[in-house]
Order: structure tokens, then sequence, then C-alpha cells
């Protein structure tokens, strides 16, 4: 089994994950939101790499000691790393439980893949976008529906306190007292780790 890579990012450090991680970029996602980050993760012309889980471990091995010494690890990101389950059990085989394992996940994936990796991840990385169904389907082009269903399991699985939820501010969308909003039903949840912070564009207001 491969996997298209974007990108790896070496010796990240309070970015994405406890410790010195690893940024292993995917490519696609389900969504497509007004301000994407990584837009060249949704491009098929974008020179990615294919990579075999074993492939993938004995390139980022390299950084095995700053790993196992600061409680680090790989962090699976993108486009949405969650598309991908069987690379990600299959590089967790590989790698043991030594290395942590974190995803930065928008959770729009079936809950039948939550469910199948929950085991194999350390941490999860939450891009919520914004609790309220209208706003996000305005800002991402798709429904919130599979979103609001897997961070349901994760609390009742008891996988809240592995999660932190990135709220943002996003101009031209949303508002403080919507992020507020946001916050709250997470808390209502059970969800207590969150980033705030707002979006910075380009071009404030456009495309």
């Amino acid at each position: 089994m491969t996997a298209d890579i974007a990108a790896i990012a070496r010796h990240r450090i309070g970015i994405d994950g406890d410790g010195v991680t690893t940024l292993v970029a995917f490519m696609m996602c389900p969504l497509r939101c007004r301000y994407c980050l990584n837009p060249q993760t949704l491009s098929k012309e974008y020179p990615s790499k294919s990579y075999t889980a074993k492939e993938l471990y004995d390139e980022v091995r390299t950084d095995e000691l700053y790993f196992l010494a600061t409680g680090g690890g790989i962090t699976f990101g993108g486009g949405e790393p969650l598309l991908n389950p069987e690379f990600i059990k299959e590089f967790r085989a590989i790698c043991g439980n030594d290395w942590k394992i974190n995803v930065e996940t928008s959770l729009n994936v079936p809950l039948k893949t939550l469910r199948e990796l929950s085991g194999a991840i350390n941490s999860f990385i939450v891009d919520i976008k914004d609790m309220n169904p209208a706003i996000y389907a305005s800002y991402t082009g798709k429904d919130n529906t599979k979103v609001l269903e897997n961070l349901k399991y994760l609390a009742s699985a008891g996988l809240s306190g592995s999660c932190v939820v990135r709220v943002p501010l996003i101009p031209d969308f949303n508002t403080e007292k919507d992020v507020e909003s946001s916050i709250e039903a997470l808390e209502a949840l059970g969800f207590t780790k969150f980033d705030k912070f707002t979006y910075k564009t380009k071009i404030h207001g456009k495309r």
C-alpha cells in the first residue's frame, strides 16, 4: 500500500505535538476551504512522492533519538491524513509504540475510519472551523455532520483529553461570538483543550 506525500518537515518543536516532531503532509482533502493553508495538497499537478509505510519509516527514523528523548514522533497532516487509515495503521505497526503519532485532521471522515484508527493515534489536533453548520458549510463547501458524530465518539471513548481543538476566527465567515459559541458546544461534549487564533489572509475578505 502506498500514499502520496506532499511534504516532510523535520525538527518541529511545540507546533504540532509534544516534543520534537516530523510533519508528514498527505495529499487530498474532502474540504474546499476558502482560505486553504495547503492548496497544493489538492492539486493533481503537484509533484508529490509516493511512499509505502516502510519507505516512509526508513526516511523519518533518522530522528528517532529526538523522538524518544523528547516524547515526540510523527504528526500526520495534509490534506486530510484520515483518508489513509490503512497506511497509518501499517506505519504504527512498523514504528511500534515508542513514537507518538499525532494527526491534524478536520474529522470530516466516516466514523468507521476513526474507530479503526483511534488505537493507533496518541493525539488529535482537530481543525474544527466552526461548530455552526451554516458557517461551516459556507466556509468549507461541506456539511459538518461527520465532524459532530466523530467529536461525540472521541468524547464517549474517553479521548477528549487527547485532543486539541482549533477554533479559529475566520475573517468574513464567523465572529468572536461564534468562536465562543463553538467552544461552549465543545465544552459541553467534554473537550477542554482549545487553540484560539485568527486566520491571516493575504487579501482580507477576498480569494
